[in-house]
């Protein structure tokens, strides 16, 4: 019986907030898998079938007030890292998790692993992406604490080329691009980024910044893949140039000035806007640090969809 404990007490604890999103179920399902103790914060609003879910799978659900410093720190006692798998606009990705943040450095947690899953936004100045600026933001604030941070950078998501990014069109046997089609492109999966996460979440020697990307693709990489995965023959479909595109963007953002979306139309476009530029490539890309890791390609993504 004491072994048992002594076994226990050993599991690394991590504090995931954004457990019941899409990509912080998926940290959590792999964390609980490698044997860790995974503390799932919750809001009192938030979905209970999905909290249900991760309370099934192992995780002990700690209903918090991210506005309560007390509640927040008692919950990040003990723990090995704290995750953040939050999404939403400044209140949350600037607001939010400054207060997990502060709770975390209060409760002597060693290391913090923010919401950063995205392009490489440190080398995007500032006014370019909005969402990105936020992350920018709230890096300084990070970059100020004292703990151990470790930002994920995982490009896009592969997922996404299977309708929401309007890239690869289906119908059409197209794949639309700006700018130059030898442009390299980061893509990983939504699964490979949860993978990836826990893995750094249970190393504790993690450095400030991580590149990861299942598949490095360009415009012609992408018709590659999208032929192989349908068995169709597609073509590229040059709209024009990234003048064009910024264009489009500022009419498009016009049209909806005080969107409150965290992913409006012209939200995406300004992602794929930048990856198209090639300033926010990933190097290096450090997918070798956890040869456990098994990548999916983007032909895979597309031959699922």
């Amino acid at each position: 019986m004491e072994s048992n404990n002594n076994a226990a007490s050993q599991k690394p604890t991590i504090v995931l907030a954004g457990a019941t999103g899409d990509l912080g179920s998926r940290i959590a399902r792999v964390l609980l898998t490698r044997g860790a103790q995974v503390r799932a914060l919750v809001r009192k609003d938030s979905d209970g079938g999905k909290v249900d879910a991760l309370r099934q799978q192992g995780a002990t659900i700690y209903e918090v007030d991210y506005h309560n410093a007390a509640d927040l720190t008692k919950a990040c006692e003990g723990a090995d890292c704290v995750v953040s798998a939050l999404s939403g606009l400044h209140y949350v990705m600037v607001g939010i998790q400054s207060l997990l943040l502060k709770a975390a450095v209060a409760a002597g947690v060693p290391r913090f692993i923010p919401s950063d899953f995205a392009i490489d936004f440190t080398k995007l100045p500032y006014g370019n992406n909005r969402n990105l600026d936020l992350r920018k933001e709230f890096r300084e604030r990070l970059d100020k604490a004292s703990i151990a941070v470790t930002s994920i950078h995982n490009g896009m998501f592969a997922d996404l080329l299977t309708g929401q990014a309007p890239v690869v069109l289906f119908p059409l046997k197209r794949v639309m691009y700006y700018g130059n089609a030898d442009q390299l492109l980061d893509f990983t999966t939504i699964q490979n980024t949860a993978d990836y996460t826990a893995a750094a979440a249970l190393d504790p020697s993690t450095p400030r910044d991580l590149r990861i990307a299942g598949n490095v693709l360009s415009a012609r990489g992408l018709k590659e893949a999208a032929t192989e995965a349908t068995g169709e023959e597609f073509s590229l479909f040059r709209v024009g140039g990234l003048g064009l595109f910024n264009a489009i963007i500022k009419v498009t953002k016009a049209l909806t000035p005080r969107s409150q979306e965290v992913f409006p139309a012209w939200q995406g476009m300004q992602y794929m806007r930048d990856m198209f530029s090639g300033l926010p490539k990933l190097e290096p890309l450090d997918n070798d640090r956890y040869p456990e890791m098994k990548w999916t390609s983007v032909a895979e993504v597309l031959a699922k969809r």
